[in-house]
């Protein structure tokens, strides 16, 4: 039996999610919001770090609704093929903003930054297409 099943696939995008989180720790950082995002107003301040930590409880319940449900997801389940689709959906939209609307360059300064940069895109990329296979009950590795 091969241990390169859709589950093994599926665990492995489950604990990336909770890979991606490192990475949006260390953006306000990396992006230095504490001095940029001073001239905004209070709200717009706010508001900005509302959305932030809206888009990481979403990923945090992408990781765990993967993770509670890779059984159900690799066996073609209606349901958890609609939180698949929901994922490629996000991971898809994430990948064209990153290739297509966001212009990085000046940010990546170094080594670390452009392996962070190139790593992120690849996962974005693995996401969208496993959770595409599974949202559409595309199952390659059934035996």
């Amino acid at each position: 039996m091969s241990t390169l099943t859709l589950e093994y696939f599926l665990l492995i995008a489950g604990i990336g999610h909770f890979g991606i989180l490192i990475a949006s720790a260390l953006t306000p950082f990396v992006l230095d919001w504490k001095n940029v995002l001073k001239p905004l107003s209070p709200f717009l301040y706010k508001l900005f770090w509302v959305y932030g930590g809206f888009i990481v409880l979403v990923i945090i319940c992408m990781g765990i609704l993967t993770l509670l449900n890779i059984k159900s997801m690799a066996t073609g389940n209606t349901e958890a093929r609609m939180i698949a689709g929901f994922i490629a959906v996000f991971w898809g939209a994430r990948l064209l903003v990153q290739i297509f609307i966001f212009d990085v360059k000046e940010y990546l300064t170094n080594f670390w930054l452009k392996l962070g940069y190139h790593t992120l895109t690849a996962a974005f990329i693995y996401f969208t297409i496993l959770y595409s296979l599974v949202a559409f009950g595309f199952n390659f590795w059934r035996q």
